[in-house]
């Protein structure tokens, strides 16, 4: 079953075929519509916060001293960086309103027993994609894999979980791969060290004022 609230830390590596840079952050959420991400390393980037509110992004930048709203014309570019896009935080809000969803069948994917379900965009929603194919472990609900693609059909990326951990009593998937299909070479790993489920947190507290003061 899936945690309505939970904290975490997570370390970030943006892999390309010619350099590679780590990040650390720090993650609180209230699913589906809330989350709170705070940047820890590097140095330079420390204290770069990212807030979502349903389908809205927006980030704060301490060097600049500044909350800035992510526009909808924005929301395909990369966050921090990395193959995640700033759609990708907005995901799970998304998925639950503007898709429809259809069982494609049933699939054995590294062992575990899935649904295969696509998702497909309702006429009126405002997403990117063309549809999205899911992976749905049939006891846990976990999810393994995720593909997106196009509006033309085409596979643009996948997201890849793998290292079944249980952490806080719960089974999940520690390690995580963006893969984009059109960048060889290039991937975003994100791997979970601590999470805490069911923690304490209010809607307040996912506020432009908190960007600024969490740490």
């Amino acid at each position: 079953m899936r945690a309505s609230s939970s904290y975490s830390e997570i370390t970030m590596e943006i892999i390309k075929p010619d350099w590679s840079r780590k990040m650390g952050m720090k993650v609180w959420a209230l699913e589906p519509d809330y989350s709170l991400i705070y940047i820890t390393e590097p140095a330079r980037d420390k204290g770069t916060v990212t807030l979502k509110r349903k389908n809205e992004v927006w980030n704060w930048l301490p060097s600049a001293q500044k909350v800035i709203k992510i526009p909808p014309s924005m929301m395909l570019q990369s966050w921090m960086g990395s193959d995640f896009t700033n759609d990708d935080l907005v995901r799970e809000s998304s998925v639950l309103k503007d898709y429809t969803h259809k069982l494609l069948g049933e699939e054995k994917l590294n062992g575990m027993d899935c649904y295969k379900i696509q998702l497909t965009p309702k006429p009126d929603a405002g997403v990117v994609w063309g549809k999205i194919i899911t992976w749905i472990e049939k006891e846990t609900y976990l999810q393994p894999r995720i593909e997106y693609y196009d509006e033309d059909g085409f596979l643009v990326k996948k997201f890849i979980g793998t290292n079944l951990q249980k952490m806080d009593g719960r089974n999940i998937f520690t390690h995580w791969e963006m893969i984009p299909e059109d960048k060889p070479g290039n991937k975003t790993v994100m791997d979970y060290y601590k999470i805490q489920f069911n923690i304490k947190t209010e809607e307040s507290f996912y506020s432009e004022q908190n960007m600024k003061r969490v740490r």
